[in-house]
C-alpha cells in the first residue's frame, strides 16, 4: 500500500514506516501530524484518486529530527565581463516517518467547519482577533539595525519571529543560523536591540541605533 501526499507544499510517493525529508514543520520533534491532502491510494491492486485530493483520506506521520540539508553552491559566470557570482544554501528540513495511511476518517477538515460557522456570526471580531494574533506572533525584525530583509527571513525560517525571541539567543548562534548569507555581519548589539524593542522602548532604541555603523558600535 503506498499514497501519494502533498507534504509542506511537495507531494511525496510513502509507504509505511518509510522515512522521508520535507521542508521544516513547525511542530516540534517526537509530535505527530496528520496529512489531509492525499492524491492517491494504492491498496491490493485497487487505486483511488483524488479530484485533487481524496475526501477523508489522510497520512500521519512522526516528526524525527529538525535539521539543515547539505550546502548547494550556485556560481555564475560571464565570460569577458570581469562578472563572478558564488552563492550557497542549506535547506532547513524536517524528517518524519510514516506511520500510516488511512483511506477513511480523517477529521481534520470536519473540524474546520464549526470555526467558520462561528466566524459567519461575528466577522468583524474574528478578522479583528486574527489580525492581532499575527502581529504578536511576528514581528519586524529589520527594525533592528544591521537585519536586512534576506538576514531576516532566514531567522524566520529558524524559529525566530520576534523581538523577544532574538533577544533570548546569544549573538554566538545568530551568527551561526546566518552563515550561509553572503557579507560580514556582527552580530554583538543585535539581542541589547531586540531586547529594547521587545519592551517598547522605541526613544532609547533610536537613540542607540544613530550611534551604530551596520549594526557595530562605532
Amino acid at each position: 500500500m503506498y499514497a501519494i501526499v502533498e507534504i509542506a507544499g511537495q507531494q511525496f510517493k510513502v509507504t509505511k514506516d518509510q522515512k522521508v525529508y520535507v521542508h521544516r514543520l513547525q511542530e516540534a520533534e517526537g509530535s505527530k501530524v496528520t496529512f489531509d491532502k492525499v492524491m492517491l491510494i494504492e491498496e491490493g491492486g485497487n487505486v483511488t484518486i483524488g479530484a485533487p485530493a481524496i475526501k477523508g483520506a489522510g497520512v500521519t506521520a512522526k516528526i524525527l529530527s529538525h535539521l539543515k540539508g547539505d550546502k548547494v553552491i550556485v556560481f555564475k559566470k560571464k565570460r569577458r565581463k570581469g562578472y563572478k557570482k558564488k552563492n550557497g544554501h542549506r535547506q532547513y528540513l524536517s524528517e518524519i516517518q510514516i506511520e500510516s495511511i488511512s483511506t477513511s476518517g480523517v477529521t481534520a477538515t470536519k473540524k474546520a467547519e464549526p470555526k467558520k460557522e462561528e466566524k459567519k456570526e461575528a466577522k468583524p471580531k474574528a478578522v479583528a482577533k486574527k489580525t492581532t494574533t499575527e502581529k504578536a506572533d511576528k514581528d519586524d525584525l529589520k527594525k533592528i539595525e544591521g537585519i536586512g530583509p534576506k538576514i531576516a527571513s532566514v531567522l524566520n525560517e529558524a524559529g525566530i519571529m520576534t523581538f523577544a525571541e532574538l533577544a533570548k539567543t546569544e549573538s554566538a548562534k545568530i551568527s551561526e543560523i546566518i552563515a550561509d548569507v553572503r557579507g560580514n555581519h556582527v552580530t554583538d548589539t543585535w539581542p541589547k536591540q531586540a531586547e529594547l524593542a521587545a519592551a517598547g522602548k522605541w526613544d532609547e532604541l533610536k537613540k542607540w541605533q544613530d550611534e551604530l555603523n551596520g549594526g557595530v558600535e562605532k
